[in-house]
């Protein structure tokens, strides 16, 4: 998808696109627990993963039918839209057959990122897949009822991707912000504020109320960072986007393998203070990767993206 943006996206309309088509994955999280929660309630497990197969190929369909590569090649598409997206793009995209693979990885910028990558992920898989059991370990809540509280926090994650989207563009365009002061302001938001919260629902015991509330109120700030770290692979080497995204997300899975293991080893007797533990470790790493981000960061097109030919400052 990012390699796909890259030719598609206008630089001052990148947060608004990327946040709407990136924040389905946050809406299929919600339509996906509850809905799995009752189909293993009233029907078998086994027909979580057929129907979500299922609906995955009739998707596949419409994206062959409907999609191409480039405006170019785009066969509905008006003249007057094509002209304006190549225009846009003109200044931003390299001409180079090779990728410059040394510059590439000596690049702080792109160290940022995978860090920032590496500290969000860590909360996110950590929480997407120990969240209900804490919702049933610790809040004693049923099948049904932990299925839709526990899409509750990506249903405000979902409101805060497409809403940090419009606010992050109308910055960048109607209020002149500068793209890198613009990414590190929400990955700040959508690191530190989850970071908060996340801490606060370990001090809140068994109130199950407050840690729906502190819960979703983390996860939703969590949203932010799509506009910041997020996408600012497009920012700094539109040209090489996808493998940009390729390599921090590479990092970016191991929290997926290691977070929910440690998670794991640390609730064994699922305690509160077991349970306080896990949500210290997340906040402390995405505080680690927010300041990393904010120090590192840069919001430009830099030289070996260009060929060293331009430096496109946005």
């Amino acid at each position: 998808m990012h390699a796909m943006w890259s030719s598609w996206a206008p630089p001052l309309e990148r947060s608004k696109l990327l946040s709407i088509s990136y924040a389905g994955a946050q809406l299929g999280t919600v339509v996906s627990l509850p809905l799995s929660g009752l189909i293993c309630y009233y029907v078998d497990w086994v027909y979580v993963f057929y129907i979500f197969g299922a609906l995955g190929v009739f998707w596949f369909l419409f994206w062959i039918l409907l999609v191409s590569d480039t405006p170019e090649t785009h066969r509905r598409i008006s003249p007057i839209e094509r002209e304006y997206i190549l225009s846009s793009l003109k200044d931003q995209l390299s001409t180079q057959k090779s990728v410059p693979w040394e510059p590439m990885l000596k690049s702080f910028p792109l160290w940022a990122i995978v860090v920032a990558h590496f500290s969000y992920n860590w909360t996110f898989y950590t929480l997407l897949t120990l969240l209900p059991t804490y919702m049933k370990e610790i809040l004693r809540f049923d099948a049904q009822e932990n299925g839709f509280l526990s899409a509750l926090p990506y249903f405000g994650c979902w409101l805060c991707i497409i809403m940090s989207g419009q606010i992050a563009d109308y910055l960048r365009e109607k209020q002149n912000l500068s793209t890198v002061c613009v990414r590190k302001t929400f990955t700040l938001i959508g690191m530190i504020g989850p970071a908060v919260f996340l801490v606060a629902a370990g001090f809140i015991g068994c109130d199950y109320t407050l840690a729906v509330a502190f819960l979703t109120i983390s996860t939703s700030l969590g949203g932010f960072c799509t506009s910041g770290f997020g996408i600012n692979h497009l920012d700094i080497a539109p040209s090489y986007a996808g493998i940009l995204l390729g390599i921090t997300n590479s990092f970016a899975t191991i929290p997926g393998m290691v977070g929910p293991v440690i998670g794991k080893s640390l609730t064994h007797h699922n305690t509160v203070g077991e349970w306080q533990t896990v949500f210290y470790i997340a906040a402390s790493i995405n505080l680690f990767g927010a300041i990393f981000f904010a120090l590192f960061g840069s919001g430009e097109v830099q030289d070996w993206a260009l060929n060293g030919r331009h430096l496109h400052r946005n």
